[in-house]
């Protein structure tokens, strides 16, 4: 171990209505090996806010999984509309 650290750059990939959507879309990735993280502002997630500018949820991913990522959303949205359909 050559103890350095490499800071990490997230990037966002979707912006969601609420925390529990995010959570989920976060789940998606991870399950196919992408590091994820869902987030809502402080304030809001403290509120238990669900709409607005605080109750927004957020999906991040470091920025060299950042292309991947918005690839298999894509697919699942593309996929979904066909069902629809």
């Amino acid at each position: 171990m050559s103890g350095e650290s490499r800071e990490i750059t997230w990037e966002r990939v979707a912006t969601t209505p609420g925390i529990t959507v995010a959570e989920i879309i976060a789940g998606r990735l991870q399950s196919e090996g992408i590091p994820a993280r869902a987030w809502q502002e402080g304030a809001g997630e403290a509120l238990g806010l669900i709409v607005g500018l605080l109750g927004t949820g957020h999906v991040v991913v470091p920025a060299e999984y950042a292309a991947q990522a918005r690839a298999i959303l894509e697919a699942d949205e593309a996929a979904m509309m066909e069902e629809e359909e």
